[in-house]
């Protein structure tokens, strides 16, 4: 595989005074197309009012910043208005209408990631909108929508014609949106960083996993998820996909060092990465990370709803499990290296800290 694996920054779509839209390009980062995958970020300012819209693709929906509102309408259901905070994942499947909203100071920020293998464009989102300048109802014509909704010519170019923005707008600060119930989170919404911990290693790193168990729509969107968060200087262990899913990692925060390697040993990425890089792992590649003094965090997709990962390092690891005489032969070296190579690691989980 010669695609180029390096992370990228996305770029402004389209925004205005409420905020901005955000894409990854699979012009840019090759392996969006190749792995059907999209990926983008909402930015709303206070009183930013994304408008309601449909999506061509299933997609898992992370909050990075800020507090918000969400309203979700699943087909043939009530809307459902969902209150939004910072480490908020939201499963998002094929159908689903979604509008967001912002009324405070600080922005608002969303990350969507999902399956674009049905979508108009491999490796994008298009979203369907509602309303506005691009709205679904401008292009039919003022008999079609009479009559669809009940309602005169002079009711069509108002309803039609009166939001002339594109996306996204900002609604004057008096104005009353819908106000979220806390039961409307059950099932739809699950929160990273208030979870239990799937994976807790003293100075190594801590993983949430977002599965079937935890949040059973995912089964809906094909996708899992997991947010990591890797302690200074500490080390991921190298690991795969063995259910052959792609990975998809977006950094939160942080910075460290990543280095991916593929067929026949050969290290097909080394780089650095920060916060605001995308990069895809193909499948059945392995990657591994240390971070810089200040850690670093990351929240990724995965292209199964359950995923399985081996890990080569640690107590988990194939190592452990292949008998001491595979492990000679296999490596061509004496008992003596054998056990040493056993010993070291292998009771450690897939966080390694830094060295004393």
């Amino acid at each position: 595989m010669e695609v180029d694996l390096s992370p990228k920054l996305c770029k402004k779509v389209y925004g205005g005074d409420g905020g901005s839209y955000y894409a990854w390009s699979p012009a840019e980062l090759a392996m969006l197309k190749e792995g059907n995958i999209g990926a983008a970020k909402l930015a709303l300012e206070k009183n930013g009012f994304a408008l309601p819209r449909y999506s061509d693709s299933a997609k898992v929906a992370y909050v990075l910043q800020g507090d918000g509102v969400a309203g979700i309408v699943l087909p043939e259901k009530e809307e459902r208005v969902v209150a939004l905070k910072k480490g908020d994942a939201i499963a998002l499947p094929f159908g689903v209408v979604t509008w967001w909203y912002n009324k405070e100071d600080t922005e608002l920020v969303v990350l969507f990631l999902g399956d674009t293998s049905k979508a108009h464009k491999t490796g994008e989102f298009t979203d369907f909108f509602l309303t506005g300048s691009n709205g679904i109802f401008t292009g039919f014509s003022s008999e079609f929508v009479s009559r669809a909704w009940g309602v005169d010519d002079k009711a069509v170019k108002t309803l039609v014609g009166n939001q002339t923005a594109k996306g996204i707008v900002k609604l004057d600060g008096s104005f009353k949106m819908p106000e979220p119930k806390k039961e409307s989170r059950e099932g739809f919404v699950y929160n990273c960083e208030e979870a239990p911990l799937d994976v807790d290693i003293k100075d190594g790193g801590k993983v949430v996993l977002l599965n079937t168990k935890n949040l059973p729509l995912v089964a809906e969107v094909g996708l899992g998820a997991d947010l990591v968060r890797l302690d200074g200087k500490a080390m991921c262990s190298p690991g795969f996909s063995c259910d052959s899913a792609l990975q998809v990692t977006y950094i939160v925060s942080g910075s460290g060092r990543v280095q991916v390697v593929g067929v026949d040993g050969r290290r097909v990425l080394e780089t650095t990465v920060k916060a605001g890089h995308l990069f895809i792992v193909p499948r059945f590649f392995v990657v591994s990370k240390i971070c810089d003094p200040d850690g670093m965090s990351w929240f990724s997709i995965i292209t199964t709803p359950n995923p399985i990962f081996t890990h080569l390092a640690g107590r988990t690891s194939v190592w452990k499990a292949l008998s001491p005489q595979v492990l000679e032969a296999s490596l061509k070296v004496s008992p003596d290296v054998e056990q040493l190579f056993r010993s070291m690691r292998m009771n450690e989980e897939i966080f390694f800290p830094p060295p004393k």
